[in-house]
C-alpha cells in the first residue's frame, strides 16, 4: 500500500511516540519493515519475527491508535504556532546529524532557516560570559562574516546569546538549538532575539510542543550542536559545563574544535585551556584558522564550484562522477557521509569513486574525511 506524505509524517510521529522506542530502534524498524505504517498496521505474528523486536514494542503496537491520535495533535500543534517538523527521512532534515546514531528520530523547526547549509560554525560557551568573552564572540563572529557561515549556539545566557546577536549584526543566519519545546522559549528573556532570528534562521528542538523543561534536554542538545558545526569554537569554560560537554561530543564527532586561550587565574578560562593541553582543540587565533581546517575561502574571493566549473568538462565523466563532481562544486567541502547522502552513492562505491577523481588531480581529500573540488 503507497503512503502519502500525509500518511507517512503521521505514522513515523506515531511509532516515535512508543515510549523506550529510541532512534536507533526506530530506524531499525524503518530499514527491515519499510516504513512505519508498515510496522504499525502488519499482522502481530509477523511483526514478532523482526529481529530484534522486544515485547515493549509489541506491546507498544497495540495502542498504535492512541499515538496516532496524539501525532495528529502534534501536527496540528505545528500548524497552529507556524513550526516545521522534519523527519530523518526527509531531504530537510540536517544531513550532518543524520548519520549519528543518537540523531534525533524528529525535530520541530520555526523561522526561515536551511539546516543544511554549505558552511556552520558553532560558538559555545559558559552562561557566566566576562567582557573579554563577549568581546571575543563578536569578534570572532565579526572576522567570520566573510565567509558567510551560519552561527549555531544554544541560546543561553553568556556566550550562546552574544554569538546569536553578533549573527544578527552581521547579516548571518543563526540558529538556536533549544533543550525545551518551541512553546516554551529558554532563557525567557531571550524571547525577543529569538524573534529577530526568524528572519534570517530561527530555532531548532527535538521536543514536541508541551514538553515541560528538565534539566537532562540541555545536555542532550549539546550533540545537536556539536553534530550541526562543521566546526566549534569554545571561548569561554569552566572545568565542567555545558560547553566542554558539547566540545567532547564534537571531538568524539570528528569535528574541528577549536578553544580560545584565557587568563590561567580565571575559572572560566580553565575549560579552554585543559581543551588545548588535552590536544581535543586547536588554540583559536583567528579567522584564518578556520579557513585552513576547513578550506574555506571568503565569499567575495569567489567560491571552489566558480573555478571549477571553468576547468571541468562533465561530458567525459560518467553518470555517477559527474554527481559527485556537481556536488562538491556547489560546497566548499563535505563530509564522505554527507556526499554519500546527497548524491545517493553507497559510501564503498563512492570512495572508489573519489580516489580516482583524486588520482586524476579533480577531488582532494581534507581532515575529517571531507572532500572538496581542487
Amino acid at each position: 500500500m503507497s503512503e502519502n506524505k500525509e500518511e507517512t509524517l503521521l505514522y513515523n510521529i506515531a511509532l516515535s511516540l512508543i515510549p523506550n522506542l529510541g532512534p536507533y530502534a526506530f530506524k531499525n524498524i524503518i530499514s527491515y519493515c519499510g516504513s512505519a505504517q508498515h510496522f504499525l498496521t502488519m499482522p502481530a505474528g509477523k511483526a514478532a519475527k523482526i529481529p530484534g523486536i522486544g515485547l515493549k514494542l509489541l506491546e507498544g503496537r497495540k495502542k498504535k491508535d492512541q499515538y496516532l491520535k496524539k501525532a495528529e495533535e502534534i501536527i496540528n500543534d505545528t500548524h497552529i504556532n507556524d513550526l516545521q517538523i522534519h523527519t530523518y527521512m526527509e531531504k530537510s532534515y540536517p544531513s550532518r546529524l543524520k548519520s549519528f546514531v543518537d540523531a534525533p528520530v524528529l525535530l520541530f523547526s520555526k523561522g526561515q532557516m536551511d539546516l543544511n547549509p554549505p558552511k556552520t560554525i558553532g560558538i559555545v560557551g559558559t552562561r557566566n560570559a566576562s567582557e573579554y568573552g563577549k568581546n571575543i564572540t563578536r569578534k570572532i563572529v565579526e572576522d567570520l562574516a566573510p565567509y558567510k557561515p551560519t552561527i549555531i549556539s544554544g541560546l543561553a545566557y553568556g556566550i550562546d546569546i552574544e554569538s546569536h546577536r553578533a549573527a544578527l549584526i552581521n547579516e548571518l543566519p543563526t540558529i538556536g538549538v533549544l533543550g525545551a519545546s518551541l512553546d516554551n522559549i529558554y532563557p525567557a528573556p531571550h524571547k525577543v532575539t529569538a524573534q529577530s532570528m526568524m528572519a534570517n534562521g530561527g530555532l531548532l528542538t527535538e521536543y514536541k510542543m508541551g514538553t515541560n523543561i528538565h534539566a537532562k534536554n540541555f545536555p542532550a542538545r549539546n550533540r545537536i550542536i556539536a553534530a550541526l558545526s562543521d566546526a566549534l569554537i569554545v571561548v569561554e569554560a569552566a572545568k565542567k559545563g555545558g560547553a566542554l560537554i558539547t566540545a567532547e561530543i564534537s571531538h568524539s564527532y570528528n569535528r574541528e574544535v577549536f578553544a580560545v586561550p584565557g587568563n590561567l587565574q580565571n575559572t572560566y578560562s580553565e575549560g579552554c585551556n585543559n581543551l588545548i593541553r588535552n590536544m581535543k582543540a586547536g588554540i583559536y587565533m583567528g579567522a584564518k584558522d578556520i579557513e585552513e581546517a576547513l578550506s574555506w575561502t571568503k565569499e567575495k574571493e569567489g567560491s571552489i564550484h566558480g573555478k571549477a566549473n571553468k576547468k571541468i568538462n562533465l561530458s567525459q565523466f560518467s553518470p555517477s562522477e559527474k554527481t559527485i563532481l556537481q556536488t562538491l562544486s556547489d560546497a566548499q567541502s563535505l563530509e564522505i557521509d554527507r556526499l554519500s547522502w546527497q548524491t545517493q552513492i553507497p559510501v564503498s562505491q563512492l570512495a572508489s569513486l573519489l580516489l580516482n577523481l583524486e588520482f586524476q588531480g579533480l577531488v582532494k581529500s581534507l581532515p575529517g574525511k571531507k572532500y572538496s573540488i581542487i
